[in-house]
């Protein structure tokens, strides 16, 4: 249990400390995802609907630019989409090595290993 709450205020920390880069990023997807919309004509919940599909890089299709503009700016989204997502990897990979550093010796993990094989 120690270590889920250690790492859930690590976590919680990184994201705090990372807060406006990603509310930047976020922001940035949500505009050019409006342009894409106004170029398109959609509705502006469906260019926010299309905007987060694309950043996630879910990509469902049911809506999808046709201009050679928007589809370029698709990518741009994508992109962002990924170093966003990057981002918070990062912070819960690092949160989760700190944890598991501060409950286990890595020594002794690596030799726990060695005796495994």
């Amino acid at each position: 249990m120690d270590f889920t709450f250690n790492f859930l205020k690590l976590f919680t920390y990184g994201l705090g400390l990372a807060a406006p880069l990603l509310i930047f990023l976020a922001v940035l997807i949500v505009l050019l995802g409006q342009v894409v919309g106004a170029r398109e004509s959609w509705t502006r919940f469906d260019s926010l609907y299309w905007s987060f599909i694309t950043a996630t890089t879910v990509g469902y299709g049911d809506i999808r630019p046709i201009a050679p503009a928007s589809k370029a700016l698709s990518i741009i989204i994508a992109l962002i989409g990924m170093i966003f997502t990057g981002i918070m990897v990062a912070l819960a990979i690092h949160a989760a090595t700190v944890s598991f550093g501060s409950m286990h010796d890595v020594a002794e993990v690596k030799n726990n290993i060695e005796q495994l094989k």
